[in-house]
């Protein structure tokens, strides 16, 4: 609330906006509506004054009820006011405002306060829309600062896109890709804006002669395409005739290989006339899809019949792995045989089941020859033989030694004996490794 006047009695002014310390924030503007008082009058005639930095001023007369209700009634102008300025500068300081017409605004307000008919602190708002002026004032600069940065940057722009254009007209021979670029450039072109006419007229020339030279290279280049593409036509037609004939072979793998030999020379063909182009492509792509078709049909019945013969064969695992050739080895061979007989007569399963069920039958039928190996090491007659040889030879040293000590030589007798324990080491080696089979 301002300090009371000694000599008046009435609210000491607050300082005028200039004085109020250059480069500071203008302070707070308060409300008027909770004070009407504070900030003026009404005499008894009606009349209505504010108070002001150059002391009372009125502002108007008021009949229509009580003095306090006068004094709201301005005091509430006063807040309009207040609001109205707080609303630019709120703006300005989100950037949402345009400076241009702020600063229009403000100046209109900050001219007529000195006439305004409201009560309340004119000093305050006063201060508080000079500073929204200056704050319009800098972003003016500002604004005119980045359009002018804007302009030269929009100038150094198009001069690349020129460049870029020319270099694309003189050089590219990636039709489509530089056409499409050139779109491009123009679609940018449109876009950029703020360059001097002068300049922009220059810097749009450069643009559409390198266009139009662009295309006339691209229309030279094209006009000989389309004599290579009569010539693509006819090629396409004699392969879409060897692919139709083709569509009814049932010899898988060799057409198969040929269409994919076909598919090879369709594209090194080239390109027909775009009005025919996709017309002998989908012959083509038909005759394809025709055989492929009937391939796939045989190819499912043939799989459905495969997974039929690997459950089979699973069964047959079932039986072959409980096959013991330790209890009884000839019953397990035949009873092997009968499985092998039966496993060639399922036939085939699928590619990926082939390696697993394989290795189980494979696994039987190594037990089985591992077993018929063992007992034919046991029985093998030339291992029988050479234990039989050593134990006569012991069985001859043994009985020299008994006639020697017989005789009473001693010495031969004892190298009987020797020669009888070498002989009989070797019996030993000999039928341990039959035991070992």
């Amino acid at each position: 609330m301002a300090q009371e006047n000694t000599s008046t009695g009435t609210p000491a002014p607050h300082p005028v906006p200039h004085a109020l310390g250059g480069g500071h924030p203008a302070p707070p503007v308060p409300p008027a509506e909770p004070s009407p008082s504070a900030w003026g009058r009404v005499d008894d005639e009606g009349t209505v004054y504010v108070n002001t930095p150059d002391g009372e001023r009125a502002v108007g007369v008021w009949q229509a009820g009580s003095p306090d209700e006068g004094l709201l009634h301005y005091a509430r102008r006063f807040d309009d006011l207040r609001t109205e300025v707080e609303l630019l500068e709120t703006r300005l300081e989100s950037g949402a405002g345009d400076p241009k017409h702020a600063l229009a605004t403000a100046t209109q307000l900050r001219d007529g306060l000195a006439e305004a008919a409201v009560v309340g602190d004119i000093a305050a708002l006063g201060g508080r829309i000079e500073q929204v002026i200056a704050h319009a004032e800098k972003a003016l600069a500002s604004a005119k600062q980045e359009r002018e940065e804007a302009r030269a940057a929009a100038v150094v722009r198009k001069q690349a896109l020129a460049d870029e254009a020319e270099k694309l007209a003189a050089e590219s021979t990636q039709w489509k890709a530089a056409g499409d670029r050139l779109r491009a450039i123009l679609d940018e072109w449109k876009t950029v804006k703020g360059v001097d006419r002068k300049t922009d007229d220059e810097l749009w020339k450069r643009f559409s002669k390198a266009r139009e030279a662009f295309n006339r290279r691209r229309g030279s280049h094209f006009a000989e395409l389309d004599k290579q593409r009569a010539g693509a036509k006819q090629r396409k037609e004699e392969l879409i005739a060897e692919a139709e004939a083709l569509s009814e072979s049932s010899d898988w793998g060799d057409t198969a290989g040929r269409y994919k030999d076909l598919m090879t020379e369709w594209k090194a063909a080239g390109r027909a006339p775009k009005d025919s182009d996709e017309a002998l492509w989908q012959r083509f792509r038909a005759a394809q899809d025709k055989f492929f078709a009937r391939r796939s049909s045989v190819f499912s019945e043939r799989d459905a019949e495969f997974a039929t013969n690997a459950q089979r064969k699973e069964e047959l695992l079932v039986e072959a792995e409980k096959i013991d050739p330790a209890s009884n080895l000839e019953a397990a061979k035949q009873h092997l045989r009968r499985i092998q007989e039966q496993w060639d007569e399922i036939g085939k399963v699928p590619r990926e089941r082939i390696r697993e069920l394989d290795g189980r039958l494979k696994a039987v039928q190594d037990a089985v020859k591992s077993a018929e190996d063992s007992k034919w090491r046991r029985t093998d007659p030339e291992a029988q033989a050479r234990a039989a040889q050593f134990r006569e030879r012991v069985e001859q040293f043994e009985s020299q030694a008994a006639k020697a000590r017989a005789a009473g030589d001693e010495r031969r007798a004892k190298k009987a004996d020797e020669q009888a324990a070498q002989w009989r080491e070797w019996l030993e080696a000999a039928e341990a490794a039959i035991a070992d089979r």
